[in-house]
């Protein structure tokens, strides 16, 4: 067969607009079903169980990820485990979020009576209000979509996507109502550059000591350009008798001064530094950090405690390390 790209393109257009108008019909099912799920699930003393078969069970391990890293305690079962020991790990303060869009899946209805025993709260999310899971659960989401987006109507497509959406949506709605929060999320995503962006600080990467380039208001403009050099940070703050930060003299800044022909060994820095300049503090995310520079277009920030007195430095480079860009 040979491919057209006209085809492929008309295909893909094809498959996104019957999954876009799945999404969309899941609005009228954000009902009293819906919130009756979330208040099991937000009251729950244990944790939310997870459960599907086969592209369900995909749908189901995304859900149980999420549902966990927003603040809902969750974790996947898989229901052919479950009959085999993994029923186990289901206790009476759990609350069990079974995903089939049949609502016959063998594994899961097989399981059912078990999970009746314990007393737990059932959720389904099925595509049939009238099958045997729906009907068995204490609460039944509708996940139901008109057609596959397969062209042969087989393979879970539309299907596994509503359900995805349709768990985000109580992921969602969980962490809201619990007032998870941005630090609450960084913990439990210590990891990878998402981790360093949410926890890392500037006092954590920045140059401390005498590490700092740091100059008096009177100091010669040689002299600077010396404190440069040896801290290798592009740039130098320049400071008050009490330490206070009064502005700072930078690579660009030498740069514009050349163009003056002034005398370095003559010159206080204190004439061609930049006034005002831009601080922050210790204790503020270096993600944040990142931000002031792009905004501001500078390479270099002191950083001041509460007395606007020079404690530490980093520049453009310090975060690049750090993995924060």
């Amino acid at each position: 067969m040979k491919l057209h790209d006209d085809k492929l393109r008309a295909l893909g257009l094809a498959v996104i607009q019957v999954e876009t108008q799945a999404i969309a019909a899941l609005a009228e099912r954000i009902n009293d079903e819906f919130v009756n799920a979330c208040k099991l699930m937000f009251k729950c003393s244990g944790r939310v169980v997870v459960t599907g078969m086969g592209k369900s069970g995909h749908i189901a391990g995304k859900i149980a990820a999420t549902l966990a890293s927003t603040g809902t305690p969750a974790f996947f079962v898989h229901p052919g485990e479950a009959s085999h020991g993994d029923l186990g790990m289901i206790t009476q303060q759990d609350v069990v979020l079974a995903l089939s869009n049949s609502g016959e899946t063998e594994e899961i209805v097989k399981i059912l009576p078990i999970i009746k025993r314990l007393g737990v709260p059932l959720i389904a999310m099925t595509g049939n209000p009238a099958s045997t899971l729906a009907q068995e659960a204490t609460v039944h989401i509708n996940v139901s979509v008109a057609q596959e987006a397969c062209p042969l109507g087989l393979a879970p497509t539309s299907s596994t996507t509503a359900a995805l959406v349709m768990g985000d949506a109580l992921a969602v709605s969980l962490l809201e109502a619990r007032g998870f929060t941005r630090d609450d999320f960084a913990l439990s995503h210590p990891g990878g550059s998402l981790g360093k962006r949410l926890l890392l600080r500037v006092s954590d990467i920045m140059h401390v000591g005498d590490n700092v380039p740091v100059v008096s208001a009177s100091a010669l403009i040689s002299t600077a350009l010396l404190e440069m050099t040896e801290k290798k940070l592009g740039m130098t703050a320049i400071v008050d008798t009490e330490r206070r930060v009064v502005g700072i003299f930078t690579d660009g800044d030498l740069r514009r001064m050349l163009a003056k022909s002034l005398d370095i060994h003559q010159t206080t820095i204190a004439e061609v530094m930049t006034a005002d300049c831009a601080v922050i503090s210790a204790d503020i995310l270096a993600a944040e950090a990142m931000q002031i520079m792009e905004r501001k277009k500078i390479n270099a920030l002191i950083v001041v405690d509460e007395e606007q007195r020079a404690v530490g430095a980093l520049n453009m480079h310090d975060l690049i390390r750090a993995g924060i860009i």
